[in-house]
C-alpha cells in the first residue's frame, strides 16, 4: 500500500487517488494537420519505462486536483511529487554522483518532492495526532 502525498491535502492512502497516465505528453500544436497514425501515436503510444517514470495522478476522493509524480515502477518508491505545469525535476541536481549502483537504489537531490520528510510534498503539513493520515482516519 502506498502513502501518497497530495500537494494540497498531505499524505493519504493510495485508494484515494487515480492514475492518469504518463506525464508531460504535450498536446499537438496542429492536431488537424496530423495523420491518422500520428494522432493514434499521440493518443495511445506511451513509454513503458522500467525504473523512474513521470506519471499524472488525481486525488479523486479529496481535493480532485491533478499533480505529477516521479515513481519507480519496479520498487514503487515515490521520488518526487510536483504540480501540473511544472517541469520534471532533475534527480541529479546535487552535483554529487548519484548514479545508482543497485537496482531500485535512488539518491534524491534538489528542492522538490519529499526532500524533507519521506512521504510529504513541499509545503505539506506534517501529520499530527489530530490529522488523519488515511481515509479511515487511522
Amino acid at each position: 500500500m502506498l502513502l501518497i502525498s497530495c500537494p494540497n491535502c498531505g499524505p493519504r492512502d493510495e485508494t484515494e487517488f487515480h492514475y492518469g497516465g504518463q506525464a508531460h505528453v504535450a498536446y499537438p500544436e496542429s492536431p488537424n494537420d496530423l495523420t491518422d497514425r500520428e494522432w493514434a501515436e499521440y493518443l495511445f503510444y506511451r513509454e513503458n519505462t522500467k525504473g523512474t517514470f513521470a506519471e499524472r495522478w488525481v486525488h479523486s476522493t479529496g481535493c480532485r486536483q491533478w499533480f505529477n509524480m516521479l515513481r519507480d515502477t519496479v520498487s514503487y518508491e515515490i521520488h518526487s511529487i510536483y504540480g501540473m505545469g511544472q517541469p520534471r525535476p532533475d534527480l541529479n541536481t546535487s552535483g554529487q554522483s548519484s548514479e545508482p549502483t543497485q537496482p531500485g537504489e535512488f539518491t534524491q537531490a534538489g528542492d522538490f518532492g519529499q526532500a524533507g520528510e519521506p512521504g510529504l510534498a513541499p509545503g505539506a503539513a506534517s501529520p499530527t495526532a489530530t490529522t488523519p493520515i488515511s481515509s479511515e482516519g487511522v
